[in-house]
């Protein structure tokens, strides 16, 4: 049984706990594929697992290797995996992958075995490293976005909008047809956020109370819930939605009990609930976007797998534009 090279921890704590080490690659399943590793975005579910703040799901959960979404090249098919063939990139994200279910090891690792449904397509046309600048960050962008209903024409609210959920909802969203205000955390930001297109940027600073004209948006996707979501809530016109899909800021909320009664909608949405074919069909869609250069490849710095601890701890300082990936 061969090996592959990981990122590992062996208990919870600071990015330091992060380690190299090696573990044992699982014989194939006949519907099992193999992945050799071009890039892995490193996401704020990594850093809340690493740290203990959402533990593991299994009794003896260490050593863990972290990563919830990886690209990169079949190097390996199982023996009844048909309609792929070794030397494909592709993608694959959640569905078990490292996270709290932790069914699978994660991607911090050279190579990564994963259920072949699992897959998305990545056409040779995409640069691998755009194409996991966008990922996990893409798809749920894509998704909730989705659940807005049509967006043509009517202008969303996008928190977060420096971060991965949010640098890729704001060109989404302005693909399909929408007015974008992206909220951003640092005046630093803006300019990034009104390239990706943007069409307002609004600085809500961390020690400054969050401020947002009421009944002045169609639609949110708030990815920092925290202290900007009830401000989010009272943005909403009538027969708005909103839709978070993160809380970097923090679960804990507050919300005037009075919106409740108002004809708006509140819902949210979790790639945990992502399955193969609505990876499929979103991975198809950004594709195109990219291919018809509709959405801009979100900024991203490139750190050594073996670096994982520094590119933590970067992404838990905050201030950051874009992605984090990692690569063997």
């Amino acid at each position: 049984m061969k090996n592959t090279r990981v990122m590992q921890i062996l208990g919870y704590g600071p990015p330091s706990v992060l380690v190299p080490g090696h573990m044992a690659m699982p014989t194939l399943a006949p519907g099992e594929v193999r992945i050799q590793t071009i890039a892995a975005a490193v996401n704020h579910t990594d850093l809340k697992i690493r740290a203990g703040t959402w533990p593991i799901r299994k009794a003896h959960p260490f050593p863990y290797v972290p990563g919830v979404e990886v690209i990169g090249r079949i190097s390996d098919i199982g023996s009844s995996v048909s309609n792929w063939s070794v030397g494909q990139t592709v993608i694959t994200l959640m569905q078990g992958l490292g996270g709290v279910r932790a069914e699978r090891t994660g991607s911090y690792a050279d190579f990564v075995t994963v259920d072949v449904d699992a897959l998305a397509l990545v056409p040779d046309t995409v640069d691998p490293l755009a194409m996991a600048s966008l990922g996990l960050g893409a798809v749920t962008a894509f998704e909730g976005i989705r659940r807005m209903g049509p967006v043509d024409g009517r202008r969303v609210l996008v928190t977060g909008a420096a971060g991965g959920v949010g640098s890729a909802a704001v060109s989404i969203a302005r693909a399909l047809g929408a007015s974008v205000t992206g909220v951003v955390a640092r005046p630093t930001q803006a300019q990034y956020v009104r390239d990706l297109g943007a069409d307002e940027v609004i600085v809500v600073e961390r020690d400054s109370p969050p401020s947002l004209a009421t009944a002045s948006v169609d639609a949110v996707l708030d990815s920092v819930g925290g202290p900007l979501f009830n401000a989010c809530v009272q943005a909403l016109r009538e027969r708005g939605a909103l839709v978070l899909v993160g809380a970097v800021g923090g679960g804990d909320v507050s919300l005037d009990a009075w919106q409740l009664i108002r004809p708006v909608t509140l819902t949210g949405y979790s790639t945990e609930t992502l399955e193969g074919k609505d990876l499929r069909v979103a991975m198809a869609r950004i594709s195109d976007w990219l291919r018809t250069q509709s959405i801009r490849v979100p900024d991203y710095q490139v750190f050594p797998m073996q670096s994982a601890a520094e590119a933590h701890l970067l992404l838990e300082r905050g201030g950051i534009s874009g992605r984090v990936l990692l690569v063997p």
